[in-house]
């Protein structure tokens, strides 16, 4: 009888080792790849944005693998105090749906100017799309000038954006504020 424990022990134990590595790869079937997103941000941003591999390649070895990405555009302005408005479509990876999404916010610290953005927004451990629509808080010290890509993170819930910027225009200075995502348009930035 133990005899018998021992070699069915052994066998689960061997079937149990021998699936790990595919449930392995199965939860990397629900996220990018690095060169993946790499060729989807070059496609979006185009040959004007110089540096997107180098910033793709920064914020996957501070956060790992992405489950979804937003592709859109903003606009934003400051003098102290400023607003930021943008839309795009939310990617995931396990899905096969793209969903709107417009998001919006106020900032306030030492920042002037304004600018207009094309955003490939990376996004971790989103579970359940409706969970992007909430404030994100965030801290940002870019400068915008023609051209050049800048990044921020910003973390709610375990979910952490992270908005790679490429536009045009000049913004200067560093701030404090959030982006609230919602599933319409929105003129109140709060």
């Amino acid at each position: 009888m133990s005899d018998e424990i021992s070699r069915r022990a052994l066998a689960l134990g061997l079937g149990a080792s021998a699936l790990l590595p595919a449930s392995a790869l199965a939860q990397n079937d629900d996220t990018y790849t690095e060169p993946e997103i790499v060729a989807a941000a070059e496609r979006f941003f185009g040959a004007g944005a110089e540096g997107v591999a180098a910033v793709v390649s920064h914020v996957f070895e501070d956060l790992g693998r992405p489950n979804g990405y937003i592709q859109g555009e903003e606009g934003s302005g400051a003098i102290g105090v400023g607003l930021r408005y943008g839309d795009g479509r939310l990617r995931m990876k396990s899905r096969s749906s793209v969903t709107r999404v417009y998001w919006q916010g106020p900032s306030v610290g030492f920042d002037t100017g304004g600018n207009a953005s094309k955003v490939f927004t990376l996004v971790y451990n989103l579970q359940n799309v409706d969970d992007i629509f909430h404030r994100y808080p965030g801290v940002e010290g870019t400068a915008y000038f023609i051209g050049g890509v800048g990044v921020n993170y910003q973390e709610r819930n375990g979910v952490t954006l992270a908005p790679m910027r490429a536009g045009v225009g000049f913004r200067l200075g560093a701030n404090i504020g959030y982006l609230a995502y919602s599933r319409r348009r929105r003129l109140n930035p709060f």
